[in-house]
């Protein structure tokens, strides 16, 4: 029997677990911080041995193949020794990829990326397919694959998952974009990342379809160094694609599969350039597992976004209080900001990532921004960027006073936006976290609050 063992008890590593007992592993979970009751009452009802509070190394090591929660880098000491003695450490996604039959749409992507993927798993849904959704969204891959196998699977994969890929193979791949983040898992060097995110491609043949962003150098840059061998289709918001999709900001023009689907910007139900962009990158992707114009026009208008990304929470007294928590990094801000033609409160800070915010400075400038609320432990950056560009910046590190000022210094017509920009790891447990707070404190506004 071989033997694998799984490093992280969370949603992949307990699928993971489950799939590989059912195929015949002698199977150890290890995990370096606690496992949560309902999942050890998983594991043993299965049958499977787990540790929490650290790992044995001399178990671990004497297994025939490990699998890692992804956010477990490779430099990690036990990592390095597994290397080091020839046994293959690979992702869940990996893992499950060898036990299903389902055509695969696997989606990557610095930003867009998870909006993109509900958005594909919606519109082939909505169409009658038989189509699952998993990787970094939804539950795990592995675990769905001991209930279920489905026609279609909507992948959404991160560069972490990437790495741990070998033989993984989409019949349609997309990349969203490609901007700096996550450098500090990658020496702090750019082309390692861009290396991570072209893995996603490497499995794929000249029978496979990938789809592209026209404008992104990045991701431009990408295929000069790695050139994939998968057919290549183009999202551009600049000129037409014989192959791909263009948009005029009236309609979306999707050529794909032979076909040509022209679907109104006015019937999307999200907004803003990067959700144009999202919906043809989607788009294209269904038409090419074979929806129809009248489908994709459908599934559209019935979408709904996921939580903490430009999601309008309320409006109060005219002003419309929208939560982009998600917008963790420069690039995702510098899409929120640019959703919006009228003044706006801008509530942003947290953990810098190393970020360039001079990218911003056009769509802050004259009075678009009339106030910027640092929400962060350390502001000092992020006061320093804009301190000369917008009139009026405060800090604070209760959001519930940051969206009470938010109140004050807004008037009717206006917006304020939570998009970070950053981390969210100094004053809340993640970027759900800081979302779900402000959509607490934004719910317990009172109308008409006296500034």
């Amino acid at each position: 029997m071989k033997q694998l063992a799984i490093l992280g008890a969370g949603e992949s590593g307990l699928g993971a677990a489950l799939l590989a007992k059912r195929e015949g592993y002698g199977v150890w979970v290890s995990d370096m911080g606690a496992i949560s009751s309902s999942r050890k009452e998983a594991l043993i009802e299965a049958g499977i041995g787990f540790e929490e509070g650290g790992h044995d190394e001399a178990k671990i090591l004497s297994s025939d193949l490990i699998i890692k929660s992804p956010g477990i880098p490779d430099k990690a000491p036990l990592i390095k020794k597994a290397h080091e003695e020839g046994i293959p450490v690979i992702d869940e996604l990996e893992f499950a990829c060898h036990y299903s039959a389902g055509k695969v749409i696997a989606i990557t992507g610095t930003n867009g990326k998870t909006t993109t993927t509900l958005l594909t798993y919606h519109l082939l849904k909505e169409a009658g397919l038989d189509v699952g959704l998993a990787g970094n969204v939804g539950k795990s891959w592995a675990g769905q694959l001991v209930e279920k196998d489905h026609d279609w699977w909507v992948i959404e994969t991160s560069s972490f998952q990437i790495d741990g890929f070998m033989c993984f193979r989409p019949n349609i791949a997309v990349l969203t974009n490609i901007t700096p983040d996550h450098l500090d898992r990658y020496e702090y060097q750019l082309d390692n990342y861009i290396m991570s995110k072209m893995g996603l491609f490497k499995m794929m043949t000249s029978r496979d379809k990938a789809i592209y962003y026209k404008e992104d150098l990045l991701s431009q840059k990408g295929l000069q160094i790695k050139p994939a061998k998968a057919s290549a289709f183009w999202i551009s918001l600049e000129e037409k694609q014989e192959k791909g999709g263009f948009s005029d900001g009236e309609l979306l023009i999707i050529n794909a599969a032979d076909k040509t689907a022209k679907i109104p910007v006015s019937g999307l139900s999200i907004q803003g350039k990067h959700n144009i962009l999202n919906s043809l990158f989607a788009g294209t992707a269904a038409l090419l597992a074979g929806l129809t114009e009248e489908q994709l026009i459908a599934g559209f208008k019935t979408f709904k976004n996921a939580p903490h990304r430009m999601e309008l929470i309320r409006t109060v007294d005219g002003v419309r209080f929208v939560n982009d928590s998600k917008g963790t990094n420069v690039e995702s801000t510098y899409y929120a900001l640019g959703s919006y033609t009228d003044p706006m409160i801008w509530i942003a800070g947290g953990v810098d990532k190393g970020n360039d915010y001079t990218v911003l400075y056009d769509l802050v400038k004259d009075g678009k921004v009339k106030a910027l609320i640092c929400l962060g432990t350390d502001n000092e950056k992020l006061k320093k960027a804009f301190a000369g560009s917008i009139s009026e910046i405060r800090e604070t590190q209760d959001i519930r006073e940051a969206v009470l000022w938010g109140q004050q210094l807004a008037a009717k017509g206006e917006v304020v936006l939570l998009s970070p920009a950053c981390a969210s790891f100094d004053l809340f447990k993640n970027y759900e976290d800081r979302g779900e707070q402000f959509r607490s404190a934004v719910l317990n506004l009172n109308e008409n609050q006296e500034v």
